[in-house]
């Protein structure tokens, strides 16, 4: 099997399109009749998944893998552990799951992506979901000890009552682009003349 698109893929750093390559190569092996399980990338298969925040997809996934592959393979169950976590939304575990293996030199870099990704994703959730949140709190939702979170979302702009420990949330301004359509405006010159006359 022609991984090769795979492979430019994990060099190039598209994660995001590892899900829907691993996808293919998977229905092209099934329709063709070729064994690839014994020698499928799984975990970085069900990490694409991770990544892409298809849970649901990672699931199945994980139920086609066989038990032998599952029991030989350690890192697809860390990868999977991850995969848990989110699915009970235990975003504290997340952080977790990933520093608590030791990640292989092929997947590693793929890994800390997510978990960039991630920590990105739960200071996103922060921002639409606090108005004050405490040091400790933030530093649990993005995976850092507390100077560092604070730090981090100090860079954000939000601010720190020092004496509560507790941080003031920033929201940034959502910048909305307005379309300028020539013919609401030909529409709103001959209402304003139609009301001067």
């Amino acid at each position: 099997m022609d991984t090769s698109q795979l492979n430019e893929a994990l060099a190039s750093s598209f994660y995001d399109k590892i899900a829907d390559i691993c996808d293919d190569l998977m229905l092209q092996g099934a329709a063709e009749g070729i064994e690839f399980q014994d020698e499928w990338p799984y975990a970085i298969h069900l990490l694409g998944h991770i990544y892409s925040n298809d849970i649901n997809s990672a699931r199945f996934l994980w139920k086609k893998i066989p038990a032998a592959i599952k029991e030989a393979r350690p890192e697809v169950v860390a990868v999977w552990r991850i995969g848990q976590k989110l699915w009970t939304r235990d975003y504290v575990g997340v952080h977790e799951a990933i520093r608590g293996f030791s990640w292989s030199p092929e997947i590693q870099p793929f890994v800390a992506s997510f978990a960039e990704l991630y920590r990105k994703r739960m200071f996103e959730l922060l921002l639409s979901a606090y108005s004050t949140i405490s040091t400790q709190d933030s530093a649990h939702f993005l995976g850092m000890n507390e100077n560092d979170a604070t730090n981090y979302v100090l860079q954000q702009g939000w601010a720190l009552d020092s004496a509560s420990q507790m941080l003031t949330v920033k929201k940034q301004a959502v910048l909305t682009e307005q379309k300028l359509d020539p013919s609401k405006l030909q529409r709103l010159t001959e209402y304003v003349f139609h009301l001067e006359h």
